[in-house]
């Protein structure tokens, strides 16, 4: 076996979070079986389509979220339909739904009693707001929890245009990204469900998830007090989409050493030597000229001379590239990314292939279903399922992870699988320090040093540390003798450097033939572009998110935050879990690879089917969205205020409508979706109108209250105290021995079985260097002091 033919997973929902979370599941050989009402599932109804011809079996969005399932069609209001669903849900490992408990009950579905019934059921619910709390039943689209999650409040990043509200990315991005937590947390629970025969309810937040992920933003409100927003300027300069004679380059500079190579490329012109951004702060200062500068040079290149150019010279750029530009790249190619699956009523499809590569291979390429085209399950339940125990252990408790990652992908995917209960061990170094221990978070005030910052402290949270020079012999020895020990081994290093370190992959395996070896880069390991650099900003313009994200008639923009390296960590985590799977199933293995490119690029799913059906690139399309009006955000009294609202049907119009003005509802021009969109901004305008002078918690009551999706696009001082998100558990406030009590977003989503809170903040670096090599490796203390007397390991 393969895959994991043996895992049975029913889909019973309607947006791309459950959509995606069962897509991943389908696509490494679980039997996954989507439930159907008589119509089709919603996203057979979305589009796009070939040649802009709807027809439910050819819907870009199912068709690529949909790969390899089955398709079972279920009438909710017929007993019969009632009872096919029960056998299903009696026959699953597996339930994921997207569906709230009032939506679950219109199916004669309730989680409660589902547990009872079926102990061994593990079932994951990616809902909006979570299935409790006093948001629980708030209706939300994407539009609504995007905002309302932090993201859209940060998006387009550093935008100088103070009139303009803050727009959500292009597609679905806070369900998709949930969407692989969902898949992570749902498969570590399934597999400890078939070896304690105890299921388990997962409860999901997109809210939650997507506030958890929000770079340094709502860590650096929690430690500056400062409220960042999608205006301003950033940090470090340079960074920004610059203008080339055939399009457009992204370039950003982390380090000082890039910027230096930076003026080396541009043969140190006159104005880099007045002065004015010798420094990361002149350049912050002086950011405004610095932009005026490099767009003078960078319009003397064609695009993709400069990228190769640049990226030779160890500069980090990435061209902006559309759907088509993606079609035609190289690299791509070489990594077979994009992947052509034949489907029985749309022909030959081209899809953009795994979020990441496996070896042996897990991932495999299959149509999305036929409506209704098939019985059930592949195959039968286990007869023989272990009795449901009592302990409440997590997911991944005993396993061993040894992280010699830094910055943010690699540190986030530890830290997901550290919330999954692993014991995550990170090795590093005073010599060359994690950059996620230099970024400029800090506690006004106090002395910056290694270990109060807060961008460390907030991806650091229950791991262990461990001071190691691995550029030492007898450094390098005791990195072995722990992978030895540990099933698990993450770098997130450019490539080539765990070879150049001595632990390349040969090395690895066989220091421990089973060992599941993870690696994340910006380009993958393999590749004409390989050993470029790939930070998480550049991700956005490489996918084409980029170029499908901005005002109306605006130019490409950023997307809020380096969304590459959590979309990279993720699927990283998911892979490592998937990868566990199978070596509980083999004995076997695995050798991951996870490009920050190919993982961002797959949540680029609606821009690439309407490309790859032969349309034309959709067009920036701001908070506005190509089937759905009213679907915008609207300026309320106060300064910056602004509110989200979305109305996904016509009878939400119609609540909307009443309360804006009960004329509107006999308007022509606003009979149907079709007309709204035709006239959306004049429909704009009046709703505008209406908001401009009312309080935006005001207008978000009353409206949810009417039935209508609403919330206000929060800011990170609005998360903190966001009631949903407290009751919810997102936030830790745990005594740090260097930073003190600050409020950390912790653990997104809710168990019913096991512990769910961060039990430990972030580790001092080294703090457990003794623990751990006298507990792991059994060294005595005569044998540690040695090391650390060699300078080998820190005291």
């Amino acid at each position: 076996m393969d895959g994991l033919d043996d895992l049975r997973v029913l889909e019973l929902g309607t947006t791309p979070a459950s959509a995606r979370a069962g897509k991943l599941l389908a696509d490494i050989g679980a039997d996954v079986v989507v439930v159907e009402p008589p119509t089709g599932h919603p996203l057979r109804h979305r589009g796009p389509w070939p040649a802009g011809q709807p027809d439910r079996e050819h819907s870009g969005t199912f068709l690529g979220l949909a790969t390899n399932k089955g398709s079972v069609v279920v009438d909710p209001d017929s007993p019969e339909g009632r009872r096919r669903l029960a056998e299903l849900v009696d026959q699953a490992d597996l339930v994921i739904t997207d569906l709230g408990r009032p939506a679950l009950a219109t199916w004669g579905l309730d989680l409660d009693e589902l547990a009872e019934s079926a102990p061994h059921l593990v079932t994951c619910a990616i809902t909006p707001f979570g299935l409790t709390g006093p948001k629980a039943d708030w209706g939300a689209g994407e539009l609504v929890v995007n905002h309302a999650s932090g993201w859209g409040w940060l998006c387009p990043g550093a935008s100088p245009l103070e009139d303009e509200p803050p727009i959500k990315p292009p597609g679905h991005q806070a369900m998709l990204q949930t969407a692989v937590a969902g898949a992570l947390a749902a498969l570590a629970s399934t597999e400890q469900a078939r070896h304690t025969g105890r299921g388990e309810l997962i409860d999901l937040s997109v809210q939650a998830y997507t506030a958890s992920q929000l770079e340094n933003a709502f860590i650096g409100y929690s430690y500056t007090g400062v409220d960042p927003s999608r205006l301003g300027t950033r940090i470090l300069n340079p960074w920004g989409i610059f203008e080339c004679q055939d399009g457009l380059i992204f370039l950003v500079c982390v380090e000082q050493d890039q910027w230096q190579r930076l003026v080396e490329l541009m043969d140190t012109p006159e104005w880099t030597q007045m002065g004015l951004f010798d420094t990361v702060d002149d350049r912050y200062d002086n950011s405004d000229l610095l932009e005026v500068y490099l767009n003078e040079w960078t319009g003397t290149w064609r695009v993709q001379e400069l990228f190769h150019q640049a990226q030779a010279n160890r500069i980090c750029v990435a061209p902006v590239n559309t759907m088509a530009d993606l079609d035609d790249d190289p690299h791509l190619a070489a990594r077979d990314f994009l992947v052509p699956i034949d489907h029985p009523g749309a022909g030959s499809i081209v899809h953009l292939g795994g979020e990441y590569q496996i070896e042996p291979p897990l991932w495999r390429p299959g149509p999305a279903p036929t409506l209704d085209d098939c019985d059930g399950f592949r195959s039968r339940p286990n007869p023989d399922r272990p009795a449901p125990g009592a302990d409440p252990a997590l997911p991944l408790e005993g396993i061993q992870v040894l992280d010699l990652s830094w910055a943010w992908a690699g540190p986030f995917c530890t830290l997901n699988l550290a919330h999954l209960g692993a014991d995550v061990i990170k090795v590093e170094s005073r010599s060359r320090p994690d950059l996620g221990r230099r970024l400029p978070v800090y506690v006004p005030g106090v002395e910056p040093t290694l270990d109060n910052c807060g961008y460390f402290n907030q991806w650091g949270q229950n791991k262990r540390s461990v001071e190691i020079d691995l550029r030492h012999p007898d450094g390098i020895a005791a990195a072995k003798a722990l992978i030895a020990q540990s099933d698990v081994v993450i770098d997130n290093y450019s490539t080539g450097v765990m070879d150049r370190l001595g632990l390349g992959l040969a090395t690895l395996r066989d220091l421990r033939s089973d060992l599941i070896v993870a690696s994340i880069s910006g380009y993958g390991s393999t590749g004409p572009n390989a050993e470029y650099m790939g930070y998480g900003p550049t991700t956005a313009p490489l996918s084409g998110l980029a170029s499908l994200n901005g005002y109306e008639g605006g130019p490409p923009a950023e997307v809020g935050i380096s969304m590459g390296d959590p979309a990279a960590g993720i699927v990283a985590a998911f892979a490592i879990v998937a990868g566990l799977a199978r070596r509980d199933r083999t004995g076997e293995g695995s050798v991951i690879d996870v490009s920050l490119w190919e993982a961002a690029s797959c949540s680029a799913i609606e821009g690439w089917m309407a490309h790859t059906l032969g349309n034309d690139q959709p067009p920036r399309m701001g908070n506005h969205d190509p089937v759905v009006a009213p679907h915008s955000c609207y300026r309320t009294a106060g300064h910056d205020n602004w509110l989200a609202i979305e109305c996904p049907d016509d009878q939400t119009w119609r609540a909307l409508a009443a309360m804006v003005d009960p004329g509107l509802t006999d308007d022509p021009r606003f009979a149907d979706v079709n007309g709204r969109k035709r006239n959306e901004a004049e429909l704009d305008a009046v709703i505008a109108a209406w908001c401009a002078s009312r309080d935006q918690w005001e207008l978000t009551r009353l409206l949810q209250q009417a039935g209508v999706p609403a919330h206000p696009s929060q800011s990170p001082a609005l998360l903190a105290v966001d009631e949903q998100l407290e009751h919810m558990g997102l936030f830790e406030r745990l005594d740090h021995p260097a930073a003190g009590r600050r409020t950390h977003p912790g653990i997104p989503w809710r168990l019913r079985h096991s512990p769910d809170r961060v039990p430990r903040p972030a580790p001092l670096l080294g703090q457990h260097t003794g623990e751990v090599l006298s507990e792991v490796l059994r060294l005595t203390p005569d044998q540690i002091a040695q090391l650390e007397q060699s300078g080998a390991v820190g005291s």
